[in-house]
C-alpha cells in the first residue's frame, strides 16, 4: 500500500479550508500527511491548518510561482503519492481519495491521475460549468493520449516528481507542463472521473481576466509561439456565449444568466487575448499582479524589517 501525502497551495482561504479538511477526514481511505503551502496568507487558513494536524510550510510572496509552491510542498512531503488540491475545493463522497489512489496501486506505469470537477450551482458562473462539463467528462480514461490535467484535483508519483520537478518560472499551467514532458518519456496519465470534487471560483470579472492572461502566456511557452488575433478572440467569444445561452434554456437559467454568461466569457477570451500577445517573459510587477489581488500586503511583507 502506497503512503499519501496531500498538499495543498493556499492563499486566504479561511472561508474555504473547512469544507476541505471535513471532506479529508470523511476519506475511506485517510492520507499519512497533509502539506499546507501557504504564501502570505493574512486571514486565519494557517490556524485552520494547524487545528487539523497539517504541517506548514511557507513559501515568500516575492518567490511565489504555482509551480514553486508545489516544489516546495512536494520537496516537504514523505508520501509515495503526492495528491494536490486547491484549498477551494471539496470532495463530493468518502471515496475520492481511495478512487484518485487505486491506479498507482493496480498499475506501476501510472504516474499521474487527476479526477473530475465540478462547480456549486449557486456560486460557481454558468459558463465555467460549462467549462467544467467539456474538461472533465463522465468517463473515465485510464490512458489519456494528451496532457491536459489540473492540479486542483490531481496526484502523482513522487518518484517521478523528483526526476521531474515543476517549472518554477510558468505563469499558470504548470500541471500542462508536467504532464508533457511525463508523457514525452513513456509515462502514463489517468483520467478518473470517480474522483469527484466540487470547485469553487467565485471571481470578479477582472481577476478571471488575470487568470486566463496568465494561462495564455503560459501556454505559449508549453506548447509553442500561438497567437490569437482580436478577430478569432471576438468569434470565440461569440461562439461560446451562444453556446452557453442554447445550453441555459433548457436548465431553465437562461434568463439569471443572460448577463453573467457573456460577461464571463468577455473575460475569459480578452484575457486569452492579452495573454497570447505578450511577448518576451513577465515582469516582477506584472507577476505580482497574477498571483495577488490589488491592494494585498502579503503577511510576510507586514513584519517588522
Amino acid at each position: 500500500m502506497v503512503r499519501v501525502s496531500i498538499v495543498i497551495r493556499a492563499l486566504n482561504e479561511a472561508e474555504h479550508l473547512p469544507a476541505l479538511f471535513e471532506g479529508i477526514a470523511a476519506q475511506t481511505r485517510q492520507p499519512e500527511q497533509v502539506v499546507l503551502v501557504d504564501s502570505g496568507s493574512t486571514d486565519e487558513s494557517v490556524a485552520i491548518s494547524e487545528a487539523v494536524g497539517a504541517g506548514i510550510v511557507h513559501i515568500a510572496p516575492k518567490d511565489f510561482s504555482f509551480g514553486r509552491a508545489l516544489n516546495v510542498g512536494c520537496a516537504e512531503a514523505t508520501g509515495d503519492v503526492l495528491v494536490f488540491v486547491s484549498a477551494h475545493v471539496y470532495p463530493v463522497d468518502e471515496f475520492w481519495l481511495e478512487r484518485m489512489i487505486a491506479p498507482f496501486e493496480a498499475h506501476d506505469d501510472v504516474s499521474l491521475v487527476y479526477g473530475r470537477q465540478t462547480g456549486d450551482e449557486d456560486r460557481t458562473a454558468f459558463s465555467e460549468m460549462e467549462i467544467m462539463r467539456r474538461w472533465f467528462p463522465m468517463n473515465s480514461d485510464p490512458d489519456q493520449d494528451h496532457p491536459f490535467c489540473n492540479n486542483a484535483n490531481c496526484a502523482v508519483r513522487a518518484s517521478v516528481w523528483r526526476d521531474l520537478p515543476y517549472d518554477e518560472f510558468l505563469t499558470g499551467l504548470e500541471d500542462m507542463a508536467w504532464a508533457k514532458r511525463a508523457q514525452e518519456l513513456g509515462h502514463r496519465l489517468w483520467y478518473e472521473a470517480g474522483a469527484l470534487i466540487v470547485h469553487l471560483h467565485d471571481e470578479p470579472f477582472s481577476k478571471t481576466v488575470n487568470r486566463y492572461r496568465r494561462e495564455a502566456i503560459a501556454h505559449k511557452r508549453i506548447f509553442g509561439h500561438q497567437k490569437m488575433s482580436a478577430f478569432e478572440a471576438l468569434g470565440l467569444f461569440l461562439a461560446n456565449t451562444g453556446r452557453d445561452y442554447l445550453a441555459s434554456v433548457p436548465r431553465r437559467k437562461f434568463f439569471r444568466n443572460v448577463v453573467a454568461i457573456p460577461q464571463f466569457r468577455a473575460a475569459q477570451f480578452w484575457g486569452s487575448w492579452k495573454g497570447f500577445r505578450q511577448d518576451g517573459e513577465p515582469t516582477a510587477t506584472l507577476k505580482r499582479r497574477f498571483y495577488y489581488p490589488k491592494g494585498f500586503t502579503p503577511r510576510a511583507e507586514r513584519l517588522p524589517r
